[in-house]
């Protein structure tokens, strides 16, 4: 039987979680939080769920592969963030897509944008529908006579592979399992694993300048794209496929990043690596916060590369299976498909001790220790176990940024405290965690969980006034809005604050020239 996708929250339906593993954790926050009465809030179901009517008639030609179903428009009416899955979760879906498109073929996306310019209908890209900064929910605005949201699903095959270059062409429609698979036989893999790896696709990788399995080096997915090709309102954009160039700015990196805002990518010719053979990972264990701070620093400035370095501090450990809830815990990783990489283990592993760091001497046999397979796990049913502790009314959602090393001590104790602040100002009770998700030498990127009780019928509302208060945090103490989270419609106030207004001007002008009637994903990235 085929996996069916949850209309309302993260991933798929068959996919549970141990429900002694749930009580144990709902217990842990009701001793933590003093909470003595849960909520049980559950979907409402599908065929009980009511949308509105579609505000506008379809052309002929679009009804073979549009459609104004429940479960499409239900399905496509938010991403997956904490205030989408809450509203998904208690039935709010006041603003759906009039219709999904499910193109087949770059003509049929043409015709829509050509209909929509027409109608003045906002256009809305769609791979995965994995975005948690409101990059794919439709607009609101009274200037569109509706919305059409475009699923890209049927742009799923890998088109041509290039082995001598290490290279393919690949639609952008593909979600990361099946790409992987596809490159596998071929001993190549692409090797970017963000947390929403199953449900996510290139195409929307690209747009949202996702980051990936590495921590260091190749953190996003600019570093691998060689060529891309995007339909726009104008037509087709394609740039030269080439390893490198300096003619000018880069038509590839405008539209990494772009958040379907200037076209709809439809392919793109993505570097590749040969698969891993060699892999050893290990959890070192710090007495201090800094301590571990400091050796990610070190880690980041030696050249040593790690596929994985992050850190999780002490309470975060102990939630995830990796401490007592007194340590600072770093997990570093290499990989190679050419050499063992003992060594750089060894190196890495001294640069750690230096500062304080212990570890298990004793060698895994599968070259990964016990905890870091811990935390892997705990990483990849995250997003599940947060569904779960929704239903019982807790708050839980995460910000991530990045900023520089000699800033962050400062940053890093003004941000927690804002947060923290804003916590105990609209919850009562609840907690700030930390993990660095990537190390650049000159700077880490702090990845921040909240854990806080709710009020009935209020989550949301709580939430949003904290994110502002972390928001407003981020950008007075000189981080960016987002590491690789992507910008969307939530965090687009504070990107404005973050560029230079002649940047956004500048962006304006691109969209003008690309999409001159502004249909596409309205009020993500840049407002008119």
């Amino acid at each position: 039987m085929p996996t069916k996708r949850k209309y309302w929250g993260w991933g798929n339906q068959n996919e549970i979680i141990d429900p002694q593993v749930i009580a144990q954790y709902v217990a842990n926050l009701q001793a933590i939080f003093q909470v003595k009465e849960l909520e049980d809030v559950q979907p409402i179901p599908l065929a009980d769920l009511r949308l509105r009517a579609a505000r506008f008639v379809l052309p002929k030609a679009f009804q073979d592969f549009c459609t104004a179903a429940i479960a499409d428009r239900a399905a496509h009416s938010y991403g997956k963030s904490f205030r989408d899955i809450w509203r998904g979760l208690h039935g709010q879906f006041d603003n759906p897509p009039d219709y999904v498109a499910y193109p087949k073929t770059e003509d049929q996306i043409l015709a829509l944008m050509q209909f929509a310019e027409k109608e003045k209908i906002a256009l809305v890209p769609f791979g995965g529908g994995s975005s948690v900064s409101g990059g794919v929910e439709p607009t609101t605005s009274s200037a569109y006579q509706g919305v059409i949201t475009v699923d890209m699903k049927y742009f799923d095959k890998i088109l041509s592979i290039d082995r001598a270059s290490r290279s393919a062409h690949i639609q952008g429609g593909i979600f990361g399992p099946a790409l992987e698979a596809g490159l596998k036989p071929y001993g190549l893999t692409l090797r970017h694993y963000p947390q929403s790896f199953e449900f996510s696709t290139l195409g929307g990788w690209i747009v949202t300048r996702s980051g990936g399995h590495f921590a260091t080096l190749y953190t996003h997915i600019d570093e691998f794209v060689q060529g891309v090709r995007m339909v726009t309102p104008r037509g087709i954009m394609e740039s030269r496929r080439l390893p490198g160039h300096g003619a000018g700015p880069s038509e590839e990196r405008l539209v990494t990043g772009s958040e379907g805002i200037f076209g709809i990518v439809t392919s793109a010719w993505m570097r590749l690596q040969d698969i891993p053979k060699y892999k050893l990972t290990k959890a070192i264990k710090f007495k201090s916060f800094s301590a571990g701070v400091e050796a990610t620093r070190l880690l980041a400035q030696s050249g040593l590369n790690p596929s994985n370095a992050r850190l999780v501090d002490p309470m975060e450990a102990f939630s995830n299976g990796l401490g007592d809830g007194t340590s600072t815990m770093v997990i570093v990783g290499f990989e190679s498909h050419h050499h063992p990489v003992d060594h750089l283990m060894e190196v890495a592993l001294g640069i750690c001790t230096a500062q304080g760091g212990e570890y298990e001497q004793k060698p895994a046999k599968t070259g990964r220790s016990a905890k870091a397979d811990a935390w892997k796990n705990s990483f990849l049913k995250a997003p599940y176990m947060r569904d779960e502790l929704m239903k019982k009314g807790f708050i839980l959602e995460t910000f991530e940024t990045a900023v520089t090393w000699d800033q962050f001590p400062t940053f890093h104790k003004n941000v927690k405290a804002a947060t923290q602040a804003a916590i105990n100002e609209h919850c009562g009770v609840g907690t700030v965690t930390c993990r660095f998700t990537h190390l650049y030498p000159d700077g880490p990127a702090p990845y921040y969980t909240i854990i806080a009780k709710g009020k009935k019928d209020q989550q949301m509302a709580q939430w949003d006034a904290i994110k502002v208060a972390a928001s407003n945090a981020i950008i007075a103490n000189g981080g960016t809005i987002t590491h690789h989270h992507a910008v969307g419609k939530d965090h687009q106030p504070y990107y404005a604050q973050q560029q230079s207004g002649i940047f956004g001007d500048a962006l304006a002008a691109v969209k003008d020239k690309l999409d001159p009637q502004w249909i596409l994903n309205p009020e993500v990235l840049i407002t008119r």
